[in-house]
């Protein structure tokens, strides 16, 4: 189905819950139901006259969701063919998710508690649903192989960057870990690989300002005051290429592949910067140098200093 993406509740910035009403549906194979809402004014006789006018191309399915009760309103109660439209009323129900290849790489868990499900992603798996990816995601492999229905992101890494990604596994201490990554409250540390400038002096601290437009792939940077910084440090040495420790201030959209780029030392594996390329999607055969080695933060439950590292590595190009 044609229907939008699924909704988790996540502004497209934040890793905050927005104030979105509990879904009355249930999570069903690692996704939440979709939520879509009535427009303020329309003259469609039905709830399902209106779907069908929004979505023609799925009309069959609406017909046979709607038939089988698993079309709902706010409160849980069946849509039928007969439910009389309502301006800005919620409906929920199922989306088809496409049928995807998977993404042939595992996720490795490195820590788990009542409160927290840390892991260490791979390259090239999305961390939630998102576009073409759907079922391969981290969140939904993670909710669906682990029967954690409630397993809500804490923070977010890009499909092609692999490392530490933390997840809540309980409602009711979402918020406060969401809070620490909103907050930059969290210290966190990434490896990267690139060419190596001997004259390029290190360590050194990028302050720019990014702007990332709705619809654009690549984020990119204008005049104005800085709203992004982070510190580039060199680790070592191999031949033509090196390793570089990047310790992010702020967390801006494709921050650190920006400021290694605008160095002269873009990550080996970047195809957006400093020009973009195009990857075919099964693509897995230069993965983007670029890992999240570590988080450390003041546990809100016990006030614990918590560290997660990674134990993935990163190969030099060949």
């Amino acid at each position: 189905m044609s229907l939008p993406a699924v909704n988790d509740g996540f502004s497209r910035h934040s890793t905050t819950v927005t104030n979105v009403p509990d879904a009355p549906l249930p999570v069903r194979d690692g996704l939440n139901p979709t939520r879509l809402r009535m427009p303020d004014s329309g003259t469609w006789p039905t709830v399902l006259d209106y779907l069908v006018a929004r979505f023609p191309h799925d009309e069959t399915r609406l017909r046979e969701k709607v038939a089988a009760s698993e079309v709902v309103d706010e409160r849980g109660q069946p849509i039928t063919g007969s439910t009389p439209f309502a301006p800005h009323r919620f409906v929920y129900l199922y989306r088809d998710p496409p049928v995807e290849k998977r993404v042939p790489f595992e996720i490795e868990i490195l820590h788990r508690d009542e409160n927290l499900l840390v892991v260490d992603k791979p390259h090239f798996l999305a961390s939630t649903p998102r576009g073409a990816y759907i079922a391969e995601s981290a969140l939904v492999r993670l909710r669906r192989d682990l029967d954690l229905p409630e397993l809500t992101p804490a923070h977010r890494l890009d499909r092609l960057t692999a490392g530490v990604l933390i997840f809540t596994v309980r409602r009711e201490v979402r918020r406060d870990y969401q809070s620490l990554f909103d907050q930059r409250r969290v210290t966190k540390e990434y490896e990267a690989v690139a060419r190596y400038d001997p004259d390029l002096e290190l360590p050194a601290t990028v302050r720019s300002r990014i702007v990332k437009e709705r619809g654009v792939l690549k984020a990119y940077e204008v005049d104005g005051p800085a709203n992004s910084e982070s510190r580039i440090e060199l680790l070592e040495v191999h031949g033509d290429a090196a390793r570089y420790r990047l310790l992010p201030h702020t967390g801006k959209t494709h921050q650190l592949r920006l400021h290694m780029s605008s160095l002269g030392i873009p990550i080996h594996g970047d195809n957006f910067y400093p020009d973009f390329y195009d990857v075919a999607a099964d693509d897995y055969s230069t993965p983007l140098r670029l890992l999240a080695r570590s988080v450390e933060f003041a546990d809100p439950c016990s006030g614990v200093t918590r560290r997660f590292a990674s134990v993935r590595g990163l190969d030099w190009p060949l």
